[in-house]
């Protein structure tokens, strides 16, 4: 009895266990593109190793790369809501119409960068997505570098879409194709490969840096950018986030590590990553002697013309789900002109 007393004096004289005492956690992160992928290596397990640094070893992040715990990608979301895993990262668009103001930022010519697209996305989700990831713990929304055609011929005019078949990740994308004459088809990206292959699309809505793993430089030709300031279709959001009551569950000490890597702590860093690791994907293409049509200024602005419509229209559905989408995407426009450099 006395043993059991003194030892009890002595921790509280120090102050509580060390740190070496304290208990492990360990979280099981999840996602969707293989390891070789740019956001596993260049992103996510570096993400994974600062916080286990940081936290002295007391959080131990397991990544399961390829949907090896099983699922698809669409279920992610509900995987992360649900606790099936503890942290996943996906795709907004996956599940179209769940998150319908965060798709005002997946409208086309919205997209300058990723660093600048993902900066404005913060103050966007601060002002007006709390409703929309109030069962999650968001530990960042970020961008990627843009989507551009990956297919077998040059689209140099807006009459070279017609009658494409176009893989999209999200509805942005298909407000694009639809208004350009092209057939969207809605697919997640490890998909891309076999609907290449197998011709159940002519082409795919993708930036460089996942195209690379992917080998989409060796399944297509032609990469079809456009001229001037904006080169990319749209962008696509992402969401990295916690199951919300995992993160509640740790101790004070361990969601400051957390808090410290997540969100406007971690924009910066995303969004130059995301515009880093186009270069790499760019150059596989380059080296498979693929070519890079890019449409003329003039035949861009019929492009936009002939989009705009789709645009609104597409504002006044989401608009009916009791917000202004045109309000806010007047407001996302601002943003990111305030953001780009």
């Amino acid at each position: 009895m006395m043993r059991v007393l003194i030892a009890a004096l002595l921790v509280a004289l120090v102050g509580g266990p060390s740190p070496a005492m304290a208990q492990e956690i360990t979280l099981k992160l999840h996602h969707f593109v293989p390891p070789v992928a740019p956001p596993h290596a260049t992103f996510l397990a570096p993400w994974a190793a600062k916080i286990e640094k940081e936290s002295g070893g007391r959080i131990k992040i397991q990544i399961y790369p390829s949907m090896q715990l099983g699922g698809t990608p669409p279920q992610l979301i509900d995987q992360i809501k649900d606790g099936v895993v503890d942290i996943g990262w996906t795709v907004a668009g996956y599940t179209a119409g769940r998150f319908p103001k965060t798709e005002v930022m997946e409208m086309p010519f919205l997209h300058t960068n990723a660093l600048g697209t993902t900066l404005a996305l913060q103050d966007y989700q601060e002002k007006h997505l709390q409703d929309e990831y109030k069962d999650y713990h968001v530990l960042l929304l970020h961008v990627h570098g843009g989507a551009l055609v990956h297919a077998n011929k040059p689209i140099v005019k807006i009459e070279d879409y017609k009658g494409m078949k176009i893989r999209t990740p999200n509805r942005g994308g298909s407000v694009f194709l639809r208004a350009v004459g092209a057939n969207p088809v809605g697919a997640p990206v490890p998909e891309v490969p076999q609907m290449l292959s197998k011709g159940v699309v002519d082409g795919a809505l993708l930036p460089y840096e996942i195209a690379n793993p992917l080998k989409v430089h060796e399944l297509v030709k032609q990469h079809s950018e456009f001229a001037g300031p904006q080169p990319r279709i749209g962008t696509t959001v992402f969401v990295f986030a916690m199951n919300k009551k995992r993160y509640e569950s740790l101790p004070a000490d361990l969601k400051k590590v957390i808090d410290a890597n997540s969100r406007r702590h971690i924009a910066a860093m995303a969004g130059q990553n995301w515009d880093n690791i186009e270069k790499p994907g760019k150059e596989a293409a380059q080296k498979a002697g693929n070519s890079f049509p890019v449409m003329p200024a003039a035949e861009v602005e019929r492009v936009r013309a002939a989009v705009k419509p789709e645009i609104d229209k597409f504002l006044k559905e989401l608009s009916a789900g009791g917000f202004d989408a045109n309000a806010l995407y007047t407001e996302v426009q601002a943003l990111i002109k305030k953001y780009t450099k």
